[in-house]
């Protein structure tokens, strides 16, 4: 039996490359103020993370670079595809987005925007950029249990 409409987590979009370029050290869950035509682009996956980071501006927390395609049947209602889009969080939270960002070498990135319980949400992550030498002891890492992995199987 299949759950109700609307209840669990469904991941939309993911951004592959953050966690890869990025330390992650926390995390924080916002709504989005979206446009119909959007909502139904998300809903098809027809968007994309790349290059998507958050800002706070004048107290307000805005989602820019997430491209969004047009959605085919939206004709002339539809949406900007690189629009800035507002995020919905509590003023504490943004207080401490800006405060977290004001340090050097801090950003605010898009990690996954997906529906949970019938609404688009998206995953900001608070980074700091990896140098080309943790990407490498990353993936040393990556490999070695990968290794013992299949060594374990045989």
């Amino acid at each position: 039996m299949s759950a109700p409409k609307g209840e669990g987590k469904k991941v939309l979009l993911r951004n592959s490359r953050a966690r890869h370029d990025y330390f992650i050290e926390d995390t924080i869950e916002a709504g989005l103020v979206l446009v119909g035509s959007e909502v139904k682009s998300l809903r098809d996956g027809k968007a994309s993370l790349g290059e998507a980071y958050a800002k706070v501006e004048a107290g307000e927390a805005f989602l820019f670079d997430m491209q969004v395609s047009e959605w085919a049947f939206a004709n002339r209602f539809n949406h900007a595809p690189r629009r800035p889009r507002k995020l919905l969080l509590h003023k504490a939270e943004i207080k401490k987005l800006d405060e977290a960002t004001s340090l050097k070498g801090y950003t605010l990135l898009a990690l996954e925007v997906y529906l949970l319980h019938g609404k688009i949400k998206v995953l900001i992550g608070l980074g700091k950029g990896k140098k080309q030498f943790d990407k490498r002891e990353d993936q040393k890492e990556k490999d070695a249990k990968l290794d013992m992995k299949r060594a374990m199987g045989r």
